[in-house]
């Protein structure tokens, strides 16, 4: 098993997950610190072997040489978990154009890259799975959130168009997973032009919930598996009262989605790996 982002959040929690099961992994992220700390914790949680691989999934050749890697010291690649992503708080006007790109680029140009060098390992084998950690803001919108909205919508439109062109090879699966709130760094990794940082609104998931969802998914395979029990509602909101939904989504993202701390304007990790916050959990405790 391959796993992205594997260095912090549900990336992390998901190579826990599957070290509890004795697997073979090789965990991807862009910096060596964080993924050695994570690859310790995974022997520790009983992993047959971990092999650490730094790198950025738009960078294709830093990619494509740890899944070299994965098959040449295992001989072949059942699954890639792709959970990496970065994230940025601030309106489309405010937002720096540079922060903005690298926010959608992580989501869309990393997955692309992603599905060029697995499928076709998948494809040789006869057998792969590709699972990608969108997110519920893949079906919805936020405001202060463009950037990362326009990122899932698009990773969860690139997802929908790698199923249907795998429809000619049956044991390759492609799969995604759609998180609400869930308790991991990211929100106050994100790079902010608020004021604050963010928060993940309720309810609030454990990455451990997510992470369990993801092998579920491993386990038996669907298309799109929800990871929070109010998703469907807020979507159905978002599509049948758009009016509704957007009256009152403005307020709630203020009151229940910023954590209202007063901090200078930041890039966050958004162009580089900060391992000194990276971890499992978050500040808050989920569900």
């Amino acid at each position: 098993m391959l796993i992205t982002g594997a260095s912090s959040g549900i990336g992390r929690a998901t190579a826990l997950e599957l070290a509890g099961r004795g697997g073979r992994l090789v965990l991807v992220a862009r910096g060596r610190e964080a993924l050695d700390e994570a690859a310790a914790a995974a022997r520790t949680a009983g992993a047959a072997d971990v092999v650490v691989c730094p790198a950025d999934v738009t960078d294709e050749e830093a990619f494509r040489g740890a899944v070299d890697a994965a098959v040449a010291r295992f001989g072949r690649l059942d699954a890639v978990v792709h959970a990496a992503q970065v994230m940025a708080y601030g309106t489309i006007e405010e937002l720096p154009r540079d922060i903005f790109e690298r926010v959608v680029e992580t989501a869309v140009h990393g997955t692309a890259v992603v599905a060029r060098v697995v499928l076709p390992v998948f494809r040789a084998q006869g057998a792969g799975h590709l699972l990608v950690v969108n997110s519920l803001l893949g079906s919805v919108a936020t405001p202060l959130m463009g950037s990362y909205v326009v990122a899932k919508w698009g990773q969860l439109g690139l997802v929908r168009v790698l199923q249907q062109e795998t429809r000619d090879a049956p044991g390759v699966k492609v799969s995604t997973v759609q998180p609400g709130g869930v308790d991991t760094p990211i929100y106050y990794q994100a790079a902010s032009w608020v004021g604050s940082t963010g928060r993940p609104p309720p309810p609030v998931y454990t990455p451990q919930h997510v992470a369990r969802r993801v092998l579920a998914t491993l386990d038996r395979p669907r298309r799109m598996v929800q990871a929070g029990f109010l998703n469907p509602v807020i979507k159905a909101g978002f599509t049948l009262f758009p009016g509704v939904y957007d009256f009152l989504v403005g307020p709630l993202m203020q009151r229940l989605a910023i954590a209202h701390d007063d901090v200078p304007a930041t890039e966050g990790n958004v162009f580089g790996s900060r391992p000194a916050k990276n971890a499992t959990e978050g500040r808050w405790h989920g569900i």
